[in-house]
């Protein structure tokens, strides 16, 4: 007897979610659709309410696809960007302490190891933003904004006020938000591999 009521519970509520979302299917100027024969009311079989919903739950997958595509993108346009915005920093900062009497030998080649790797990694993710693009998991719009060229000038006198101290602590935190970026990126499209 309970398994009978869980039953006709599940069916109303069904058919109560199918003319619930169903309504907003509709046009503007249509009957309004009704569960029950009302006056005024058009009354669907239940298969055409589960079209309506399967139609509805589509278009929904369909803009959550959109969207998560576009997050691909911006994702990989912003670790593109921090990495060309700390190129020219990276080596007036390894220049300067190269000229810097206070500062061992030891410190400019970590400055100078510093610049270089972010040059690479830059190389690597572009590779990677390519491949990426080659097997339509992003637009080929990418590429074009992470040139210098998209970008704001990096030569600003803004770099050359910071102190040495903020702007290793600024490059810190920037290197480890491309760090975790990529591991999201990496995650969101090769999930099978280590995520």
């Amino acid at each position: 007897m309970m398994f009978g009521t869980i039953k006709s519970a599940s069916c109303v509520w069904v058919v109560w979610v199918c003319l619930f979302f169903c309504s907003r299917l509709t046009n503007a100027g249509a009957a309004p659709i009704c569960a029950n024969s009302q006056a005024g009311c058009h009354v669907l079989s239940l298969a055409n309410l589960f079209d309506r919903v399967i139609q509805h739950s589509a278009r929904t997958h369909g803009i959550s696809n959109n969207l998560h595509t576009e997050f691909r993108e911006e994702l990989t346009e912003v670790i593109l960007k921090l990495l060309v915005a700390w190129r020219d920093p990276l080596w007036h900062f390894h220049t300067s302490m190269a000229h810097h009497h206070d500062f061992n030998n030891f410190s400019s080649n970590k400055a100078l190891e510093m610049s270089n790797m972010v040059h690479e990694l830059h190389k690597g993710v572009e590779k990677v933003a390519e491949k990426m693009q080659v097997m339509g998991i992003i637009s080929n719009t990418v590429s074009s904004l992470a040139s210098p060229e998209a970008l704001l000038a990096s030569d600003s006198s803004e770099w050359r006020l910071m102190r040495d101290y903020d702007l290793l602590y600024c490059f810190r935190r920037d290197s480890n938000k491309v760090q975790n970026y990529l591991k999201i990126l990496k995650c969101r499209i090769v999930p099978e591999h280590g995520c």
